[in-house]
């Protein structure tokens, strides 16, 4: 009896502090009572579902049509086939798209860091096998961002992936060493430019043929981790995989069971 007591405290808890704090849903806007993900009601969190499963081999870009994968599991987009990344293999776990978007950008821009975990949780849900990393690196912001948002979102994901799997996580192995504005405002070509000379290897040795996995929370057109790896590379590292939580993609990519459950949520 005081086990049951004991185990359903948190959620009186829970109860009690919104009865008297009212939040709602940042997706639907209906008022939480009981459920377990910040901000979010389990009738919202539960839409976010993985992409199609017909996906580049090298870079996770979701393909149109699921044929694309059928007879040639290894099958490149065009843009690996003809600019070959320099990472190994990355792997993209979710639609960039509410209510995954409204978490990320909470987290990320609002500073509602108390998502780290769910989000990391979603993450650690669809792993893909990873028994041959030495070293968890997330993607790092510039002195001057990491003072403005005063937590680095990759470190917090990755803090929490590296314990899962019992892997060292370094948030000094890889630096960003020239500020410059967000990626998201910049044309691809612009991206390249703004990256340049942009992140630095501080002690070359300490990742010599180390096999390395880069985090970071959305993939927007790769050419973060990309300059990443490159630069991790010519340091001398081993293989660099990428993992990231959300990815932009075009709606007809998306799995319509999403569209159908936001439209019909008892479904």
């Amino acid at each position: 009896m005081s086990l049951s007591i004991t185990t359903s405290l948190p959620g009186l808890l829970r109860q009690a502090v919104r009865f008297l704090l009212p939040v709602e849903c940042a997706a639907c806007h209906t008022p939480l009572v009981d459920d377990p993900i910040p901000y979010f009601c389990s009738g919202c969190w539960n839409t976010i579902a993985p992409p199609s499963p017909s996906r580049c081999a090298r870079c996770d870009r979701p393909f149109v049509s699921p044929l694309a994968t059928t007879y040639s599991p290894q099958h490149v987009c065009q843009s690996c086939h003809e600019r070959p990344p320099s990472y190994t293999k990355a792997w993209t776990l979710y639609p960039y798209r509410p209510p995954l978007q409204d978490a990320i950008c909470l987290f990320k821009y609002g500073g509602k860091v108390s998502l780290a975990t769910p989000l990391a949780r979603l993450m650690i849900d669809r792993l893909p096998p990873l028994d041959e990393i030495d070293l968890i690196i997330p993607v790092p912001l510039h002195a001057e961002r990491l003072r403005e948002r005063e937590f680095n979102q990759s470190l917090l994901l990755a803090d929490r992936i590296g314990r899962h799997l019992n892997i060292p996580v370094s948030c000094t192995a890889l630096t960003r060493i020239a500020p410059a504005p967000p990626q998201t405002t910049l044309s691809r070509k612009e991206r390249l430019n703004n990256l340049r000379g942009a992140f630095s290897v501080p002690r070359p040795e300490s990742i010599t043929s180390l096999r390395i996995l880069l985090i970071d929370d959305v993939f927007t057109t790769g050419t973060t981790v990309n300059v990443c790896a490159k630069t991790l590379r010519k340091a001398g590292s081993g293989h660099v995989f990428v993992l990231t939580l959300g990815r932009t993609v075009d709606a007809s990519h998306i799995p319509d069971r999403i569209f159908a459950q936001r439209a019909h949520p008892l479904l």
